[in-house]
């Protein structure tokens, strides 16, 4: 099974997040977790066509501040970032201010990047930067960040001194209208149905944000999403002819079980492997980017 899809109808999480579960699902009030039921590609495209159009308009209306927080679920290497970040641009030079977490963030490197962006024209971004759903106290400044009520008032009690980047002392608290957006590979409905004991506070995040699920959940959801991110014109400055676009989605259709990832990098990869040595394009995908046990 190629890396990132999932084999169970859903995308799975971090070994350590899986192992951190409850037991009963009473505890969160969800139901268990449906079997996917199989879908036409034309069912398939209608599906991604919507979901991606969602993610555009809903993401718009949070980058100008229309609405104050976002979570985008879905897949590595789907093209989830990819419009955010064209939207976020087209808003900085508007003079919204844009605000980028990737990475690993500690708690107080979150409360100085609110407060950092506390004011109404700032967005902060997250962008895989999942580690931020691992940690209670993290969780806590996002639920507040996220909150509906009018005025949304960040706490830091702690006998830990911060300093803003020019050197003066944070305070100890501030008030926060600025617009969140988080970009996870997280299935959030999948953690709260098995029972994760981050469940409640994972719950409370839906529930101050428009969560939007891009339901990629099977192997063919992929590989519709490949076809269509092509004849959008992914490829249109790769060099290759039309045929040659097209042989390198037949290939990857083929070889779905061997390659190492579904993802639209794997496309590129591809299409730069063709450009290189047409004549050894099979032999060189093979062995880079097969899993072993496929070369």
């Amino acid at each position: 099974m190629p890396r990132g899809v999932p084999s169970a109808g859903f995308r799975k999480t971090k070994n350590f997040l899986a192992s951190n579960k409850n037991s009963s699902n009473s505890s969160v009030g969800m139901a268990v977790v449906k079997t996917v039921t199989q879908e036409t590609d034309e069912q398939i495209r209608a599906k991604l066509t919507e979901r991606f159009n969602a993610l555009e308009h809903m993401g718009e209306a949070t980058i100008a501040g229309k609405n104050r927080a976002m979570i985008v679920s879905g897949p590595a290497g789907i093209g989830k970032s990819f419009k955010l970040m064209q939207l976020a641009e087209k808003y900085e030079k508007q003079g919204r201010k844009i605000s980028y977490v990737r990475g690993f963030v500690r708690p107080t490197g979150l409360y100085k990047t609110f407060y950092e962006a506390r004011a109404k024209n700032s967005v902060v971004i997250f962008d895989d930067t999942d580690c931020v759903f691992t940690d209670e106290q993290c969780l806590g400044f996002l639920k507040v960040a996220c909150d509906m009520t009018r005025v949304r008032t960040l706490s830091w009690l702690a006998e830990t001194n911060m300093e803003d980047s020019s050197g003066e002392p944070l305070p100890t608290q501030f008030d926060f209208e600025g617009s969140v957006i988080f970009i996870t590979n997280y299935d959030f409905d999948w953690l709260i149905n098995k029972g994760n004991k981050l469940a409640p506070h994972l719950q409370a995040l839906i529930s101050r944000s428009l969560y939007l699920d891009l339901a990629m959940k099977t192997r063919r959801d992929y590989l519709v999403r490949i076809q269509q991110v092509v004849e959008m014109g992914m490829l249109k400055e790769s060099g290759l002819s039309q045929q040659q676009m097209n042989y390198i989605v037949k290939f990857i259709e083929k070889h779905a079980d061997s390659l190492r990832e579904l993802s639209l990098r794997m496309v590129v990869k591809l299409a730069q492997l063709y450009n290189i040595a047409p004549s050894q394009f099979e032999s060189n995908a093979r062995m880079t980017c097969f899993m072993s046990s496929h070369k």
